[in-house]
């Protein structure tokens, strides 16, 4: 018998239309965009510094080791102590129960160093994850082969690592750059963005952030990187005994006991990392690293070598709270600009909870909103569609009955850049005659501002998420 022949038809181009109702009933008025919105350059995140802005007593270095296939792409990088002090460190690392073999080799080594280290090495293209005993032996030898590179000093190197789950680290070609880490290490400017990139995996742009205050009659610096665009929903905690991805890493100055700097630096976190989200994926490696030298000089002596080292602080100290908002404030700039580059992402939201009767309530009903995918693909239409903002605060992980309808209200905010009125789509439970024209105003931007009062209580609590594009699915 023949084959059945099928005539072809060449098929009409199809045009995207985006239904955008401005109530809950999906009613209202239909917009014509075209598959994919014009995309601005992610470029205009990066800073540019000064050699004053970063901590005395660090250096950093990165190179092309051949992780990444792509030629020059930098691929593994050192942040290194060089103070005449000892060097505290910190950790939160990844919930997730298959932990990569840099998580648990990070934590062992500030268990063995009682909350010392020397710095760490981070490599990326490759995550050393669920790469069994050999995953161990690399990350292992990662560390020691840079500390055996290094003068004598207290504590090990700790390791963080990047990329693709599942493949084993090309351990010659690192083992092979790691003196060249060494002798290029620098405190440029230049330098420090390059760590940045270093970094990088599916990012598309190199994150890095400093800023200075004043403690103690000396001026610290605090200066962080971290990477991360995809597989992002962390949830990290400070280091166990020994049992695409957002890494990051924050150094200062300041002289802060190890114990102190770890309860400053969970702090921190709880309320910067562990409450952003791009795509609801916590990650295998998740890590943010703190270090604190204790190099920071006095005013008087700023611009020369300054007399009389640091009295490391600890949580009762004066300066101790200072230091803790400090970081924190820097940690919450750092976790904001993951979100800004997440994978597809076209809107950056923050989504505030008040009212609320504990912290706890008001992060679940944030965290719920902030992880629908109909609120996030609504928002990537600029469809100001508050049925499913409600439906996502009524399903929350909160205890029964916590939640009145008849309490909550459910508003558009302006960003600072806007003069309008906020846009208020419920009250109380009740719907609100909403105005087209404002919300097209407000959605159209690219920050958006969702707050919920629950109307029950003094709490509050804020996460950061991103809309959900077409090319989001695409790159997952």
């Amino acid at each position: 018998m023949p084959p059945l022949l099928v005539p072809t038809v060449k098929l009409p181009r199809l045009k995207l239309s985006i239904y955008r109702s401005f109530s809950s009933s999906g009613s209202s008025r239909t917009a014509t965009t075209s598959p994919s919105k014009p995309a601005m350059s992610k470029d205009r995140h990066i800073i540019t510094y000064s050699p004053e802005a970063f901590p005395l007593g660090f250096s950093v270095s990165s190179v092309h080791s051949g992780i990444k296939k792509k030629p020059g792409a930098l691929d593994l990088g050192i942040l290194i102590s060089t103070s005449d002090s000892p060097c505290s460190a910190a950790a939160c690392l990844t919930q997730n129960v298959f932990k990569a073999a840099p998580v648990t080799v990070t934590s062992s080594l500030l268990h063995r160093h009682q909350g010392r280290a020397r710095g760490m090495i981070i490599n990326s293209g490759c995550a050393n994850a669920v790469t069994g005993k050999k995953g161990l032996e690399d990350a292992w030898a990662m560390s020691d082969g840079i500390t055996r590179l290094l003068p004598p000093g207290e504590g090990g190197t700790l390791v963080m690592s990047t990329g693709v789950i599942g493949q084993h680290l090309p351990f010659k070609k690192i083992a092979k750059s790691l003196p060249e880490l060494v002798q290029n290490l620098s405190d440029s400017p230049k330098a420090w963005l390059d760590l940045a990139k270093a970094s990088m995996t599916t990012d598309a742009f190199p994150k890095l952030r400093a800023r200075t205050f004043i403690l103690g009659g000396r001026k610290i610096r605090l200066a962080g990187i971290d990477k991360g665009a995809g597989m992002i929903a962390p949830k990290m905690g400070p280091p166990q005994p020994p049992h695409a991805t957002l890494l990051g890493m924050i150094a200062t100055d300041a002289a802060v006991e190890p114990k102190a700097l770890q309860n400053a630096l969970n702090y921190a976190v709880e309320r910067s990392f562990n409450n952003i989200t791009v795509d609801g994926d916590m990650s295998t490696n998740d890590t943010i690293l703190c270090f604190a030298n204790g190099a920071a000089g006095k005013l008087e002596d700023e611009g020369r070598p300054s007399v009389g080292k640091m009295e490391e602080i600890n949580e009762k100290s004066e300066g101790y709270d200072l230091f803790r908002e400090e970081l924190k404030g820097l940690a919450e700039e750092l976790a904001q600009l993951i979100v800004r580059d997440g994978e597809g992402a076209t809107k950056f939201v923050t989504i505030r909870v008040k009212g609320a009767q504990t912290y706890d309530i008001a992060n679940a009903v944030a965290r719920s909103v902030a992880t629908s995918s109909l609120v996030k693909t609504a928002l990537y239409g600029e469809d100001a569609n508050w049925g499913r903002i409600l439906a996502a605060i009524g399903y929350s992980s909160v205890p029964p009955n916590t939640l009145q309808p008849s309490n909550i209200s459910v508003s558009f905010l302006p960003p600072s850049t806007l003069s309008v009125q906020p846009l208020r789509v419920v009250s109380f439970g009740e719907p609100e005659k909403v105005d087209e024209a404002l919300a097209s105003v407000l959605l159209a931007e690219e920050d958006i501002h969702i707050e919920i009062d629950l109307g029950s209580g003094k709490e509050e609590a804020t996460l950061w998420t991103c809309d959900l594009s077409h090319v989001s699915w695409s790159l997952i």
